[in-house]
Protein backbone atom coordinates (compact mmCIF):
# COMPACT_ATOMS: atom_id res chain seq x y z
CA UNK A 1 0.00 0.00 0.00
CA UNK A 2 1.31 3.46 -0.60
CA UNK A 3 2.44 4.60 2.75
CA UNK A 4 1.70 8.45 1.86
CA UNK A 5 -2.01 7.38 3.11
CA UNK A 6 -1.21 5.45 6.33
CA UNK A 7 -3.63 6.42 8.39
CA UNK A 8 -6.56 3.75 7.56
CA UNK A 9 -9.64 2.26 9.36
CA UNK A 10 -12.54 -0.43 8.74
CA UNK A 11 -15.67 0.27 10.20
CA UNK A 12 -18.26 -2.85 10.37
CA UNK A 13 -21.85 -1.61 10.39
CA UNK A 14 -23.97 -3.75 13.18
CA UNK A 15 -27.53 -4.08 14.40
CA UNK A 16 -27.76 -4.98 17.80
CA UNK A 17 -28.80 -9.13 17.58
CA UNK A 18 -32.94 -8.38 18.86
CA UNK A 19 -35.65 -10.37 17.46
CA UNK A 20 -38.13 -8.97 15.63
CA UNK A 21 -35.13 -6.22 14.67
CA UNK A 22 -32.76 -8.23 12.47
CA UNK A 23 -32.95 -10.73 9.45
CA UNK A 24 -36.72 -10.05 9.14
CA UNK A 25 -37.06 -11.21 5.29
CA UNK A 26 -35.76 -14.64 6.21
CA UNK A 27 -39.11 -15.34 8.97
CA UNK A 28 -41.17 -16.86 6.82
CA UNK A 29 -38.72 -20.02 7.03
CA UNK A 30 -36.96 -19.20 10.13
CA UNK A 31 -38.50 -18.10 14.02
CA UNK A 32 -37.07 -14.55 15.01
CA UNK A 33 -35.20 -16.58 17.63
CA UNK A 34 -32.99 -18.10 15.12
CA UNK A 35 -32.49 -15.37 12.55
CA UNK A 36 -31.40 -13.64 15.27
CA UNK A 37 -29.09 -16.27 16.63
CA UNK A 38 -27.68 -16.46 13.18
CA UNK A 39 -27.22 -13.02 12.84
CA UNK A 40 -24.81 -13.26 15.83
CA UNK A 41 -23.07 -15.88 13.33
CA UNK A 42 -22.57 -13.45 11.12
CA UNK A 43 -21.25 -11.03 13.42
CA UNK A 44 -18.76 -13.07 14.97
CA UNK A 45 -17.64 -14.58 11.56
CA UNK A 46 -16.99 -11.18 10.67
CA UNK A 47 -15.21 -10.20 13.81
CA UNK A 48 -13.02 -12.97 13.65
CA UNK A 49 -11.84 -12.49 10.14
CA UNK A 50 -11.73 -8.49 10.00
CA UNK A 51 -9.63 -8.68 14.05
CA UNK A 52 -6.41 -10.11 11.94
CA UNK A 53 -6.07 -7.19 9.64
CA UNK A 54 -2.43 -5.55 10.33
CA UNK A 55 -1.94 -2.13 9.79
CA UNK A 56 -5.93 -0.86 9.65
CA UNK A 57 -7.77 0.66 13.05
CA UNK A 58 -10.74 -1.78 13.51
CA UNK A 59 -14.32 -0.11 14.29
CA UNK A 60 -18.01 -1.34 15.02
CA UNK A 61 -20.51 1.43 14.19
CA UNK A 62 -23.83 -0.14 16.11
CA UNK A 63 -27.21 0.91 16.26
CA UNK A 64 -29.59 1.00 18.45
CA UNK A 65 -27.72 3.89 20.24
CA UNK A 66 -28.35 2.38 23.60
CA UNK A 67 -26.92 -1.42 22.36
CA UNK A 68 -23.39 -0.36 23.56
CA UNK A 69 -23.28 -2.81 26.30
CA UNK A 70 -24.30 -5.39 23.85
CA UNK A 71 -21.15 -4.63 21.49
CA UNK A 72 -18.90 -4.14 24.27
CA UNK A 73 -17.83 -7.77 24.08
CA UNK A 74 -16.09 -7.14 21.31
CA UNK A 75 -13.56 -3.76 22.23
CA UNK A 76 -11.32 -6.58 23.47
CA UNK A 77 -11.12 -8.13 19.59
CA UNK A 78 -9.31 -4.30 19.02
CA UNK A 79 -11.82 -2.83 17.72
CA UNK A 80 -13.14 0.85 18.68
CA UNK A 81 -17.35 1.27 19.60
CA UNK A 82 -19.29 3.86 18.58
CA UNK A 83 -23.08 4.34 17.91
CA UNK A 84 -24.85 5.07 14.36
CA UNK A 85 -25.64 8.30 13.79
CA UNK A 86 -28.74 9.56 11.29
CA UNK A 87 -32.03 9.19 10.32
CA UNK A 88 -31.24 6.59 7.43
CA UNK A 89 -28.95 4.66 6.04
CA UNK A 90 -27.42 7.16 3.76
CA UNK A 91 -27.25 9.81 6.05
CA UNK A 92 -25.56 7.17 8.82
CA UNK A 93 -23.14 5.82 6.48
CA UNK A 94 -22.48 9.72 5.33
CA UNK A 95 -21.95 10.52 9.03
CA UNK A 96 -19.53 8.19 9.01
CA UNK A 97 -17.43 9.46 6.82
CA UNK A 98 -17.30 12.76 8.31
CA UNK A 99 -16.93 11.97 11.46
CA UNK A 100 -13.54 9.94 10.80
CA UNK A 101 -12.32 12.38 8.31
CA UNK A 102 -12.32 14.55 11.10
CA UNK A 103 -10.30 12.66 13.63
CA UNK A 104 -7.63 12.29 10.97
CA UNK A 105 -8.26 8.96 8.77
CA UNK A 106 -6.67 9.32 5.24
CA UNK A 107 -8.75 6.65 3.81
CA UNK A 108 -11.94 4.56 5.56
CA UNK A 109 -13.96 1.11 4.45
CA UNK A 110 -17.14 0.74 5.72
CA UNK A 111 -18.61 -3.08 5.31
CA UNK A 112 -21.75 -4.45 6.55
CA UNK A 113 -22.41 -7.40 8.90
CA UNK A 114 -24.63 -9.90 6.15
CA UNK A 115 -21.57 -11.83 4.28
CA UNK A 116 -19.67 -13.46 7.16
CA UNK A 117 -17.45 -15.08 4.58
CA UNK A 118 -15.96 -12.31 3.31
CA UNK A 119 -12.39 -12.80 3.30
CA UNK A 120 -10.21 -9.79 4.91
CA UNK A 121 -8.11 -9.54 1.53
CA UNK A 122 -10.52 -8.26 -0.19
CA UNK A 123 -10.76 -5.44 2.20
CA UNK A 124 -6.62 -4.90 2.23
CA UNK A 125 -7.45 -4.81 -1.80
CA UNK A 126 -10.30 -2.07 -1.08
CA UNK A 127 -7.25 0.23 0.79
CA UNK A 128 -4.43 -0.73 -1.59
CA UNK A 129 -7.18 0.84 -4.49
CA UNK A 130 -7.97 3.60 -1.56
CA UNK A 131 -4.37 4.99 -1.47
CA UNK A 132 -3.52 5.04 -4.66
CA UNK A 133 -3.38 8.08 -7.05
CA UNK A 134 -6.39 6.94 -9.09
CA UNK A 135 -9.49 6.12 -7.07
CA UNK A 136 -11.22 7.85 -4.95
CA UNK A 137 -13.89 5.67 -4.17
CA UNK A 138 -14.43 1.84 -3.94
CA UNK A 139 -17.31 -0.48 -3.82
CA UNK A 140 -17.95 -3.78 -3.00
CA UNK A 141 -21.23 -4.95 -5.40
CA UNK A 142 -23.75 -7.38 -4.41
CA UNK A 143 -25.75 -9.88 -6.90
CA UNK A 144 -28.54 -8.40 -5.69
CA UNK A 145 -27.91 -4.79 -6.80
CA UNK A 146 -26.72 -2.70 -3.37
CA UNK A 147 -23.07 -3.32 -2.07
CA UNK A 148 -21.28 -5.06 1.09
CA UNK A 149 -18.46 -2.09 0.97
CA UNK A 150 -17.68 1.22 0.46
CA UNK A 151 -14.85 2.81 0.42
CA UNK A 152 -13.29 6.69 0.88
CA UNK A 153 -10.51 8.95 0.72
CA UNK A 154 -12.72 12.11 1.77
CA UNK A 155 -16.49 12.65 2.59
CA UNK A 156 -18.69 12.58 -0.50
CA UNK A 157 -22.63 13.21 0.82
CA UNK A 158 -23.75 13.04 -2.35
CA UNK A 159 -23.07 9.60 -2.75
CA UNK A 160 -25.42 8.53 0.16
CA UNK A 161 -28.25 11.60 -0.81
CA UNK A 162 -31.65 10.67 -2.75
CA UNK A 163 -30.46 6.60 -2.41
CA UNK A 164 -33.40 4.32 -3.18
CA UNK A 165 -32.24 2.21 -0.43
CA UNK A 166 -33.10 -1.82 -0.01
CA UNK A 167 -33.58 -1.98 -4.23
CA UNK A 168 -32.02 -3.40 -6.79
CA UNK A 169 -30.90 0.28 -8.12
CA UNK A 170 -29.26 1.26 -4.97
CA UNK A 171 -25.28 0.31 -6.55
CA UNK A 172 -26.13 1.80 -10.15
CA UNK A 173 -27.91 4.62 -8.52
CA UNK A 174 -24.63 5.57 -6.55
CA UNK A 175 -22.39 4.77 -9.45
CA UNK A 176 -24.07 7.64 -12.18
CA UNK A 177 -24.29 9.91 -8.76
CA UNK A 178 -20.48 9.00 -8.75
CA UNK A 179 -19.60 9.39 -12.67
CA UNK A 180 -21.31 13.13 -12.46
CA UNK A 181 -19.65 14.34 -9.46
CA UNK A 182 -16.65 12.94 -11.09
CA UNK A 183 -15.50 10.72 -8.64
CA UNK A 184 -13.16 8.44 -9.40
CA UNK A 185 -14.19 5.01 -8.61
CA UNK A 186 -13.52 1.33 -8.87
CA UNK A 187 -15.21 -2.10 -8.11
CA UNK A 188 -14.37 -5.33 -6.10
CA UNK A 189 -15.54 -9.01 -6.94
CA UNK A 190 -18.97 -9.57 -6.38
CA UNK A 191 -20.13 -11.22 -2.85
CA UNK A 192 -23.17 -12.45 -1.71
CA UNK A 193 -24.93 -11.25 1.52
CA UNK A 194 -27.07 -13.25 2.89
CA UNK A 195 -30.48 -11.77 2.70
CA UNK A 196 -33.10 -13.91 1.75
CA UNK A 197 -33.62 -17.90 2.70
CA UNK A 198 -32.21 -19.25 -1.03
CA UNK A 199 -29.53 -16.92 -0.23
CA UNK A 200 -29.21 -19.36 2.90
CA UNK A 201 -29.49 -22.34 1.10
CA UNK A 202 -26.95 -21.49 -1.48
CA UNK A 203 -24.34 -20.99 1.27
CA UNK A 204 -25.04 -24.02 2.56
CA UNK A 205 -24.58 -25.84 -0.48
CA UNK A 206 -20.78 -23.36 -1.44
CA UNK A 207 -19.43 -24.74 1.79
CA UNK A 208 -20.94 -28.16 2.52
CA UNK A 209 -17.74 -30.11 2.09
CA UNK A 210 -15.60 -28.13 3.75
CA UNK A 211 -13.50 -29.79 6.91
CA UNK A 212 -16.23 -29.73 9.74
CA UNK A 213 -13.40 -29.51 12.30
CA UNK A 214 -11.61 -26.77 10.16
CA UNK A 215 -11.42 -23.32 11.35
CA UNK A 216 -11.80 -21.04 7.71
CA UNK A 217 -14.05 -17.71 7.25
CA UNK A 218 -17.73 -17.90 7.60
CA UNK A 219 -17.57 -21.20 9.76
CA UNK A 220 -19.86 -20.10 12.67
CA UNK A 221 -22.37 -19.24 10.17
CA UNK A 222 -22.49 -22.74 8.17
CA UNK A 223 -22.34 -24.70 11.20
CA UNK A 224 -25.59 -22.57 12.86
CA UNK A 225 -27.08 -23.42 9.17
CA UNK A 226 -26.49 -26.95 9.55
CA UNK A 227 -28.52 -27.67 12.55
CA UNK A 228 -31.05 -26.01 11.14
CA UNK A 229 -34.45 -28.09 10.50
CA UNK A 230 -35.77 -25.76 7.64
CA UNK A 231 -31.91 -25.53 5.79
CA UNK A 232 -31.84 -29.44 6.16
CA UNK A 233 -35.82 -29.77 5.27
CA UNK A 234 -35.05 -27.74 1.86
CA UNK A 235 -31.96 -29.58 1.35
CA UNK A 236 -33.46 -33.42 1.55
CA UNK A 237 -36.40 -32.15 -0.65
CA UNK A 238 -35.72 -29.48 -2.46
CA UNK A 239 -38.59 -27.57 -3.97
CA UNK A 240 -39.59 -29.36 -8.11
Amino acid sequence: MNTALEKLLLVIVAKAPVPGEVKTRLYSDLSPAAATELYCCFLQDRIAEMGSLKGIDLAIAYTPEDSGAYFAAFASNGFDLFPQNGKDLGERLNNIFVQKSAEGYDAIAIVDSDSPDLPKSIVVESFELLTSDRTEAVFGPCYDGGYYLVGLRKPHPELFRDIPWSTAAVLQKTLETAAKSAVKTKLLQHWNDLDTFDDLIEYYHKYKDAPPESVWTGNKTFKYLARLESITRRILSPDP
